[in-house]
């Protein structure tokens, strides 16, 4: 699983484009930049090369980049890399865990989630008293099954604590003795 916790971010909400307006690749009337370098053929390494000094260059890299991983874009140069160097980040994304985005949805903010940030963010609200309504309109999703994932997350922790206590609990004192069925009463 990847964790990470990066500085505060600005995480691009749903449906938000405007990160758009303010990368180097928007041509201007001041700024022409020809889109076909970011669609190179695999072997045309000046247009790659071009496209990546553009993006190196770029305020919202990321934005872009997460953007592409997130849409399941596969082609062309986005966020200062290729099809195939994005190609084991498309794979890695739905494990990826960042706390600032799970801080930002519990905060209220629509940020785009993977399934293992959806999971941090009930079990957050759950710890932090988030009401089910609330829950439920962090997660775009309706009170019931918000309910379910509290009951889960509820059980699940119950199952973990169960547990730890079943391994910190120390065995019987034997003085080196076996113990028999007979020491155990008549229920065993």
């Amino acid at each position: 699983m990847i964790t990470t916790t990066i500085r505060p971010a600005r995480h691009r909400s749903l449906g938000d484009h405007t990160w758009k307006d303010d990368a180097v690749c928007q041509s201007t009337e001041y700024n022409p930049v020809d889109p076909d370098i970011f669609f190179p053929e695999p072997d045309e390494t000046v247009k790659i090369a071009a496209a990546k000094s553009l993006c190196g260059q770029c305020p919202v890299r990321r934005t872009c980049l997460d953007a592409a991983l997130e849409g399941g874009e596969s082609h062309g140069i986005r966020g200062g890399m290729t099809e195939e160097e994005r190609g084991p980040l498309h794979l890695k994304l739905a494990h990826r865990l960042d706390y600032s985005r799970v801080n930002a949805t519990v905060a209220g903010r629509d940020v785009h989630l993977t399934k293992a940030e959806r999971r941090a963010v009930v079990h957050a609200a759950y710890r932090y008293g988030v009401t089910v309504q609330r829950l439920a309109w962090l997660l775009k999703i309706t009170e019931e099954h918000a309910q379910k994932l509290y009951r889960e997350t509820r059980r699940a922790l119950r199952n973990r604590d169960l547990e730890q206590t079943a391994r910190t609990t120390p065995p019987p004192e034997t003085d080196g003795e076996r113990l028999g069925r007979d020491d155990f009463g008549t229920a065993a």
